[in-house]
């Protein structure tokens, strides 16, 4: 089977990429816009990097040729003078549907966030729910995977979490007292390309979550405990949080926002697990834990 990646470099691309060789029936088309982002991509025969423009259909299609399913990874939270949500989230998601349509692609998957909503109030959320309504309204199978935190090696959660928890005391803002439902990135690899081998027919909406949940807060004291660091845990009032980043984000042209700190301080709220209707075994927390401290003990 041959698989379409963009944003093939992220967090995301990395795990899926692996995972992708570790199966042997798999190649990939990896999309990124770098040279650099190219060279980052982990080296096997079953990967052909390309070089390629989220803006450009042409070359998105030409990346999508032969391909039996497209995974847009593509998107930013944080956005900068040069990359808004509009841009990176549902520009970028309207030109790998137009050059679906222009390859004939059999299947869209694209990878969103809980909360994605139209009629979100937050910026981030209100983009990546415009970007599912592209894909979905787009004519093609498409499946949707909503995502929480994701842990696992090479995560920006993973590394926050591990820098947090590594602190002789740490400010968590609100407390940290949103309840999360932590992913194993290796998870929702598996679920992509149990997606891309099945095909399934239609457009689907999946809340795909870890099998547990807990607050950000436990969270960082269960890793530092893990860690064997004792841990003084402090507060930072989501007000003062909230205004620091209006106006830092706003003399920068972005950065953090009030609404990154919304989405960040949310707790992950799903209906239904999709664990069991994507035929995935989830990973217990405390495995995904060990796995993470385990790679950054070798890193060190």
């Amino acid at each position: 089977m041959r698989i379409a990646v963009t944003g093939a470099n992220s967090s995301v691309g990395q795990n899926l990429l692996a995972r992708a060789v570790e199966n042997g029936d798999v190649t990939v088309v990896a999309g990124v816009r770098s040279e650099r982002a190219a060279a980052s991509l982990p080296r096997s025969p079953q990967i052909a990097p390309r070089i390629v423009s989220y803006n450009d259909v042409d070359e998105l299609a030409e990346i999508m040729e032969g391909a039996a399913c497209i995974v847009h990874l593509a998107g930013i939270l944080i956005q900068s003078r040069t990359s808004t949500y509009e841009s990176a989230n549902v520009a970028a998601t309207a030109s790998v549907v137009e050059a679906s349509k222009k390859a004939g692609m059999g299947h869209i998957v694209l990878i969103s966030v809980l909360g994605a909503n139209t009629d979100s109030s937050n910026g981030f959320l209100k983009s990546k729910g415009e970007a599912e309504r592209v894909v979905a309204e787009s004519g093609i199978p498409s499946t949707i995977i909503r995502t929480p935190i994701l842990l696992g090696p090479g995560t920006a959660g993973a590394a926050s979490l591990v820098g947090t928890a590594a602190r002789v005391k740490a400010k968590l803002l609100g407390g940290g007292h949103q309840v999360l439902r932590p992913l194993d990135i290796d998870d929702l690899s598996l679920a992509i390309l149990q997606v891309c081998q099945t095909q399934p027919v239609g457009t689907s909406v999946h809340e795909l979550v870890g099998p547990e949940s807990i607050t950000y807060r436990a969270l960082v004291v269960r890793v530092a405990e893990m860690m064997k660091n004792p841990l003084t845990i402090g507060t930072i009032p989501l007000w003062i949080a909230k205004l620091a980043a209006a106006v830092t984000s706003r003399l920068k042209g972005g950065g953090i926002s009030p609404d990154v700190i919304d989405v960040i301080t949310s707790s992950e709220v799903v209906q239904k697990n999709a664990d069991a209707e994507m035929g995935i075994s989830l990973t217990p927390l405390s495995r995904t834990l060990e796995t993470i401290l385990t790679e950054k003990k070798h890193e060190t």
